[in-house]
């Protein structure tokens, strides 16, 4: 696994919005998020399109694609931060050179939702690490729970480095209102409870790999989502998948479970992490617990995690070897 450059005071950080822009409404929260990482000591490449907004997208996919490509390609960039995700990352795929890429040096590309998109295609194509956290648009000087301060440590880290996580002590259920409060932290009121099923009394370990479900069910077994590719070139170490749920009702989010196990997935992983499911259950006959059991998956799972649209997010590093206590306590190596 390739590990890009720890951020350091002064590293350069492109805020490109390879997805969605920001709608002049967040305008202000965007302001409050890019002054904090200057104020951090970064120097931030800001995208043209960024405060661009239209069909979902800050720009045509053409634009798009050139505009991340001169980003991975620029040596003097250390990492790549969406503003937050979208609904059309996935249009870039084919418009990128990964033949061309393989020569650059390794970024974090962090962020979570459609930036799983192509932090998947990264890490499996290229093997480079990439960063599952929060995003550029949730990191404001008032967001001060200690799940997501630990997204500033993991930057810091060289290869070989660790750090541990575990469960937050409360969630978002209903978002705070930005718009009219751009410096509003997360609003946490639901108690944080992660459950288990066929949870074995020693742990487990293995590399991640992981994003959101929504989008990635369209490009799994694809060349940018090859996760039986990824699982027979770790097979020594296994692999852990994480997933989370943005959209999905109970119904799709089953049938999205039983495509990767009718496809063999399950069979080559260690262990699955679910985050917590952010889709709406009213007027359904089953809940998303429900769907899981149903699903008869024979492996460790935890789930109801801090991943995922119900912040905080755990900051998980595509690529890391994640060793998982009995209690639930979760360490990540850069090896």
């Amino acid at each position: 696994m390739q590990y890009p450059n720890a951020l350091v005071a002064g590293s350069k950080i492109a805020v490109c919005a390879f997805s969605s822009g920001v709608d002049e409404a967040f305008h202000p929260r965007l302001s409050l998020a890019l002054a904090h990482f200057k104020q951090l000591g970064f120097e931030l490449v800001l995208d043209p399109n960024l405060k661009h907004n239209h069909q979902h997208v800050s720009a045509n996919k053409e634009v798009r694609a050139q505009q991340l490509m001169q980003c991975l390609l620029d040596d003097s960039i250390d990492a790549i931060m969406p503003p937050w995700g979208g609904e059309l990352a996935m249009e870039l795929l084919p418009q990128l050179d990964f033949a061309q890429l393989q020569s650059a040096k390794p970024k974090w590309l962090i962020g979570f939702s459609d930036v799983s998109t192509l932090q998947v295609a990264l890490s499996t194509r290229l093997n480079w690490a990439s960063m599952h956290t929060a995003n550029l648009m949730q990191l404001v000087p008032n967001q001060s729970d200690s799940t997501t301060a630990a997204f500033y440590n993991a930057i810091t880290l060289e290869k070989g480095d660790s750090f541990t996580q575990t469960a937050s002590s409360h969630f978002e259920a209903d978002y705070a209102d930005v718009i009219n409060n751009p410096n509003a932290a997360y609003n946490l009121t639901q108690k944080t409870c992660w459950k288990t099923l066929n949870w074995p009394s020693e742990g487990v370990s293995g590399r991640l790999i992981g994003g959101c479900l929504d989008t990635l069910i369209f490009t799994l077994d694809s060349p940018y989502c090859d996760l039986q590719f990824f699982c027979q070139h770790y097979e020594k170490e296994g692999v852990i998948l994480y997933i989370e749920n943005a959209e999905l009702s109970p119904t799709a989010w089953l049938r999205a479970l039983l495509m990767l196990k009718y496809k063999g997935h399950f069979e080559r992983i260690n262990a699955l992490f679910v985050g917590r499911h952010a889709a709406s259950t009213a007027h359904k006959q089953i809940d998303f617990t429900l769907a899981l059991t149903q699903a008869e998956l024979d492996i460790p799972i935890i789930y109801d995690m801090d991943i995922g649209h119900q912040p905080p997010n755990l900051t998980l590093v595509n690529g890391a070897l994640c060793e998982v206590s009995p209690e639930l306590n979760l360490k990540q190596t850069l090896i």
